[in-house]
């Protein structure tokens, strides 16, 4: 594997899954848009912040789709992380978990 600006492990959050599912980028570095689709089964991201390194990245359009699943997970982490988010609004569907370098 090529040398990561970062050594952090991202995870793929999956509502359906117990358990985070480490992944990695193709390129060995940070995920590109069109395998951040793939991965998230999605048309458009969005960036979640959680710390000055940390980021969510989600589907954007998540509450659009019928059935919407909500991600427990993402959510707790980012209550954990932001409180002000708490009660204001939650994550659905599929999120990455990852360092801010390895979205690029």
């Amino acid at each position: 594997m090529p040398a990561t600006a970062t050594t952090y492990q991202p995870h793929l959050l999956d509502p359906h899954s117990a358990e985070p599912q480490p992944i990695s980028p193709r390129n060995g570095r940070s995920f590109q848009l069109a395998e951040l689709y793939e991965l998230l089964n999605c048309q458009l991201v969005d960036v979640v912040r959680l710390t000055a390194d940390l980021i969510l990245i989600i589907d954007d359009e998540g509450k659009f789709r019928n059935p919407c699943y909500l991600n427990l997970l993402a959510t707790y982490l980012w209550y954990q992380h932001q409180p002000a988010a708490r009660g204001q609004d939650s994550i659905v569907g599929r999120a990455i978990l990852c360092h801010d370098k390895q979205f690029r």
